[in-house]
């Protein structure tokens, strides 16, 4: 038997940093907007990856330096637990 697979359109993902389609300058991510970088960390603590998110380069260096201070000031965990 031949098996048919659907066809699906890739949509591309939406960098979560950027407000309305337009990436702030100079790129900066606040680290005590607690709801965006609980978005861009997963269960365990972790970074998520650009691949995952949708971020370009610069937000997602961005986005690693505010999760960093967050940790750091105890407002976000190390762990996941």
């Amino acid at each position: 038997m031949i098996s048919k697979r659907k066809v699906t359109k890739k949509v591309a993902k939406k960098d979560p940093v950027c407000v309305d389609g337009v990436r702030p300058r100079p790129m900066f991510v606040d680290y005590k907007d607690l709801d965006l970088l609980a978005k861009l960390t997963n269960r365990h603590g972790r970074i998520v990856s650009r691949r995952k998110t949708g971020c370009a380069a610069s937000s997602q260096n961005a986005v690693s330096k505010a999760i960093k201070r967050a940790r750091f000031m105890a407002l976000l965990p190390y762990n996941g637990s």
